[in-house]
């Protein structure tokens, strides 16, 4: 089914899509098979991987500061682990197999514990051959809950995803293709949100939480019914809020947004066939108690603030199709080394001031994560930018952030098209 029949399918659904949230705060998580509806009611079901029956997993809400405790069980034939997405935690909890655990096998289960120290909205994903475990299902919403929330009246997830499909709703089994690999990444045919609720009220007061879960897919989006400001980026509360326009959110960034409902609610991926509809909120009824009121910022994260750097390194994206030459020995290369190297790209003392250039040498967007921390995107006159985890950079361009590298471990820097990190664009850095 080519992409313009995939569009007048879900433009066609009047039912809004079954959430995909289980509502409840597990303590276990079990990643199994399980059969999905991604596709309009009436089509053909999906069979693929979620956590405790569905996919996406079960939303997860926690408290900030607080103990958690998160047992994962693998009820899959092949090995797996859990990371925690944008969560500031201990190194031996962070998910990555060979830098920071051994793989969960099959039939064995791994307890995970952490204490978020930061509100915001972040996911939980497979770490292991995820170009191929992500796109089949197993990841979820994280969300470490505010101390004081903000007046609303609703918190509602919207986690985006993309799938490459057959017409009867099956997988296509081709993660791992040269072609995708080399170009931008195993890309989806159809595509869609999962809303964790399925009604609102013109006058509503909404804080919408979006989550790109997407394997490789850049998400250009425009909404519609309703007026607002972005409160929060990758779970980093923004110091003053800023107006509502389209958002641009590449694989595993996230955004929240603090909006008024005014109208039908739509969330569309701008394509250049045109706006490809994503999912619809319903809208019932008038909220007359809510007068109209300025959006306040969220409570400040507390990281600490960089100091002059004391190193600057370059990390130079390299390869792929109309790439030049490089010396790594995959697709892809981090400053011409391939995968994981022995050494570590940076070796850091605990909170060293850290300047990195994201350098793009390649024909292609990049979005670079780096686990276990958060970095401010500088801007060209070298002021603070935004607080991010993952950065998305352009084709032919480049990003310098500012990291203060203060929690210890090997930490994995990747590209988040997890076509091209499984294409060699992986490395770590190392904090004493």
């Amino acid at each position: 089914m080519n992409r313009r029949q995939f569009l007048a399918s879900v433009s066609a659904a009047t039912v809004l899509p079954r959430p995909g949230f289980a509502g409840r705060t597990p303590l276990k998580l079990k990643a199994q098979n399980v059969t999905q509806q991604i596709l309009p009611e009436g089509e053909g079901a999906t069979a693929m991987l979620g956590f405790n029956g569905s996919m996406p997993g079960p939303e997860i809400r926690l408290k900030r500061g607080a103990q958690a405790s998160i047992e994962v069980e693998n009820a899959l034939q092949e090995g797996t682990a859990v990371h925690w997405h944008g969560i500031r935690l201990e190194n031996r909890m962070d998910g990555v197999p060979v830098l920071t655990q051994e793989l969960i096998n099959p039939g064995d289960s791994k307890t995970y514990r952490f204490v978020p120290p930061d509100a915001g909205t972040y996911w939980y994903h497979s770490h292991y051959i995820s170009q191929e475990q992500v796109a089949r299902g197993l990841m979820g919403p994280l969300i470490i809950e505010d101390d004081t929330p903000p007046d609303v009246d609703h918190d509602i997830t919207v986690l985006l995803s993309d799938w490459r499909m057959n017409k009867d709703g099956s997988l296509v089994d081709e993660y791992t293709d040269m072609h995708s690999v080399a170009h931008a990444g195993y890309m989806g045919n159809f595509a869609r949100a999962f809303l964790s609720k399925d009604t609102v009220k013109t006058g509503d007061r909404v804080r919408f939480r979006l989550i790109n879960a997407a394997t490789n897919r850049i998400f250009p989006l425009a909404l519609e019914g309703m007026t607002g400001s972005v409160v929060a980026l990758d779970g980093m509360a923004l110091a003053q809020p800023r107006p509502l326009g389209d958002l641009v959110l590449a694989p595993a960034q996230r955004a929240d947004l603090i909006v008024d409902i005014t109208g039908p609610v739509g969330f569309d991926m701008m394509s250049r066939q045109g706006a490809y509809r994503l999912a619809d909120l319903a809208v019932s009824g008038t909220n007359t108690a809510r007068a109209p009121t300025t959006i306040s910022p969220l409570a400040a994260p507390d990281l600490p603030r960089p100091e002059a750097p004391s190193q600057h390194l370059t990390l130079t994206m390299m390869g792929g199709a109309m790439g030049g030459r490089h010396g790594g020995a995959n697709i892809w290369s981090f400053n011409d080394v391939s995968d994981l190297p022995t050494d570590p790209f940076g070796k850091f003392e605990r909170g060293e001031t850290v300047r990195l250039t994201f350098a793009n040498d390649t024909a292609f967007p990049h979005g670079i994560h780096l686990h276990g921390h958060h970095f401010y995107e500088l801007a060209p006159d070298g002021s603070l930018g935004d607080l991010r985890d993952t950065t998305l950079v352009a084709a032919g361009e480049s990003r310098d952030v500012l990291c203060v590298f203060d929690n210890p471990g090997r930490w994995l820097i990747h590209c988040h098209m997890l076509s091209h990190a499984i294409g060699g664009m992986r490395t770590w850095v190392e904090v004493a």
